[in-house]
């Protein structure tokens, strides 16, 4: 997160986090980061502040864990996210909470640009939390696996159809039934 804007968000998750519901996507880019330290500092601070935290295998990577996905998700969970989803491409996406962990696969897409897969995800997990009533602090915190299946298998819809066009296009909501 570039500065002036790193601190900006920051400063923002510290002030509302305890009032609205906050997600956080680091979208790790290693070439943008001139103090790994720093940034690291700052993305574990706005993890803990977050109450859905959605890396992708690259983002995992970056942060250098040896931890199997299932202990660096639980680790996260028991600092404050009610929720880590961990992404991974076209094999899809793996949900945990505190009650457990739900996979979805990835529907077939032919790929015909990547750019705003990450962000249409997002949209796809938020815009079905919502339209089942949970996109609360206490809903995430309580979701159940029928819920969360229900979100990623939404999140995943989305970017197959993000990722089958050109440039970040993501889908009007009836094209994803």
């Amino acid at each position: 997160i570039s500065e002036p804007a790193g601190t900006a968000y920051e400063a923002f998750m510290r002030r509302e986090h305890a009032n609205r519901v906050m997600m956080l996507d680091p979208n790790i880019r290693p070439s943008f980061i001139p103090d790994r330290a720093k940034h690291l500092a700052r993305i574990e601070a706005m993890m803990a502040m977050a109450d859905i935290v959605k890396l992708s295998d690259e983002d995992l990577a970056w942060f250098g864990q040896t931890a199997s996905p299932e202990d660096f998700a639980g680790s996260w969970l028991a600092r404050g996210p009610g929720l880590i989803i961990l992404t991974h491409g076209s094999k899809g996406a793996t949900g945990y909470t505190r009650a457990g962990k739900v996979s979805v696969t990835q529907p077939a897409a032919d790929v015909v640009d990547t750019v705003g897969a990450g962000d249409s995800f997002n949209a796809g997990v938020l815009a079905s939390l919502c339209e089942q009533g949970l996109l609360t602090r206490s809903g995430i915190a309580s979701l159940s696996g029928e819920h969360l299946r229900t979100a990623l298998d939404m999140a995943a819809r989305a970017a197959a159809v993000t990722v089958s066009r050109a440039g970040a296009n993501p889908p009007w909501r009836r094209e994803l039934g």
